[in-house]
């Protein structure tokens, strides 16, 4: 597939990498086009310039904090029909906390913001170091990438990606199951830095292909 990815932070890169590793073709931009074109060079991707740049992918990776997310999206182009994978938790300053929960989600609100866009939650309770080292847990166990989006053919381009990097991936139903999601990604966060378990301890669930 054609895959944009809009970020070069650890998320970010960590995609370009497992997306051209698993024979994407990977184009990648951000607000620092040095730091895209680095990152570009040295996993094989190319790096574009914002604006248009949405015009002839089959899917866009979201991979800036929630704050840009909005901004970031509406500066590559028409995203009419356009699968969005949103990997952004809304975290406080401290990561320790979630601004937005219960009644809507980050998800729903990108999804409102750019309304022609397919949203799909996905990868945000996957640490960025996980995503960066690949999908094995060890012991034949897999890290576990749920998607929930209203839009089944979105959710089939993001479970194909997805399981092109090796990933395990579980349908989590409709968007609004990212008020779910989000906070799974919370408690992740507590497990892995504030009890001090590590990045590893990504969630996984057992589960029937």
């Amino acid at each position: 597939m054609k895959v944009l990815v809009i970020g070069t932070g650890n998320m970010g890169a960590g995609f370009v990498k497992q997306l051209a590793a698993a024979g994407h073709q990977v184009s990648v931009t951000a607000r620092d086009q040095t730091k895209a074109h680095a990152v570009a060079q040295q996993f094989g991707a190319v790096a574009v310039a914002a604006a248009g740049s949405a015009a002839a992918v089959d899917a866009i990776v979201l991979a800036t904090p929630y704050a840009e997310a909005v901004a970031a999206l509406l500066a590559v182009g028409d995203l009419t029909g356009k699968t969005v994978i949103d990997i952004t938790n809304p975290l406080t300053p401290d990561y320790m906390g979630l601004t937005l929960g219960h009644n809507t989600s980050a998800a729903e609100e990108i999804a409102k913001a750019v309304p022609g866009a397919e949203v799909v939650k996905g990868f945000n309770t996957v640490f960025a170091q996980v995503l960066a080292e690949g999908a094995e847990l060890g012991g034949g166990q897999k890290v576990t990438v749920f998607v929930a989006s209203e839009s089944d053919r979105a959710k089939q381009t993001a479970r194909a990606l997805a399981e092109s990097m090796g990933f395990r991936v579980m349908d989590a139903g409709g968007l609004q199951n990212a008020r779910y999601l989000e906070p799974v990604a919370g408690l992740n966060i507590y497990f892995g830095y504030g009890a001090g378990l590590g990045t590893g301890i990504a969630p996984t669930w057992i589960h029937k292909n």
